[in-house]
């Protein structure tokens, strides 16, 4: 795990991915699973909502280029944090909104955000924000979904609108 990087749980992983992977700075994402308790968990586990594991993704990213503060404005823009264990049509615990930070510094940093950005909703952020344990990168079909799949019908209808809705916000 490299230092300078987050794990982000904002929904669906490969919305995640696609967003973060528009913006300069992002070196690589892994999708994976965190904050359950089964070991080495499958898609398919995770997707039933019984290992307590989060759809996340592994951002690192390069500090020179792009902060880890812009990391969660952008993180907090693509989902709503205010929303407990459901985003958008994906419902369950598997889809709650978390961060999960290496070190003091950055769980500083994610707090001075959240503070920042309680400011913009009238309903209190429910972000879980806990150190990362241990990471589990999915299968490896996860990786680049959107781009290796743009026209299945969850690309076109979820991922699509939202990436839209992120270049228009952050003028890219």
């Amino acid at each position: 795990m490299a230092d300078d990087s987050i794990v982000l749980g904002a929904g669906c992983f490969w919305c995640t991915e696609a967003v973060l992977k528009m913006f300069p700075g992002i070196k690589d994402i892994t999708v994976g699973y965190t904050g359950g308790n089964v070991p080495n968990p499958t898609y398919g586990q995770v997707c039933h909502g019984h290992t307590g594991h989060i759809e996340v993704a592994l951002v690192e990213y390069d500090p020179k280029i792009i902060s880890l503060d812009k990391i969660l404005e952008i993180f907090f823009s693509m989902h709503d944090p205010t929303s407990k264990d459901k985003q958008g049509a994906d419902s369950g615990s598997q889809y709650r909104s978390a961060i999960f930070y290496n070190d003091q510094e950055q769980k500083e940093i994610i707090e001075r955000r959240m503070l920042e950005e309680q400011k913009e909703h009238e309903k209190p952020i429910v972000t879980e924000v806990k150190k990362l344990d241990k990471f589990y990168p999915a299968e490896d079909y996860h990786k680049d979904y959107y781009k290796n799949n743009p026209l299945q019908p969850y690309c076109m209808l979820v991922i699509r609108p939202k990436l839209s809705k992120i270049k228009k916000e952050f003028g890219l």
